[in-house]
């Protein structure tokens, strides 16, 4: 049996003015504090665990009491955030 013919099919392209800007002229290097500020959250909130945790509770806020947890899981969270900004 005889192989058919491929047909070869022509790439549409859109013309310049519709194509979208390229993403490498878009995106811009981070700013020098969003890791720094990354950082300090994270041993903020590192730094707040333990201390709650080592002082059973007495400080760093005693009122507060288990809301410590919450304050330093909150920095930690507050860093991730900060880090899915950084390019």
């Amino acid at each position: 049996m005889p192989k058919s013919r491929v047909r070869k099919k022509k790439v549409y392209t859109a013309p310049a003015e519709l194509r979208p800007k390229t993403p490498e002229s878009t995106h811009q290097p981070s700013p020098t504090w969003v890791p720094v500020l990354a950082v300090i959250l994270i041993v903020l909130g590192i730094g707040w665990l333990v201390t709650f945790y080592l002082t059973e509770g007495s400080f760093p806020v005693a009122p507060w009491g288990y809301w410590n947890l919450a304050v330093g899981f909150a920095s930690l969270v507050a860093s991730l955030l900060v880090l899915s900004r950084w390019r």
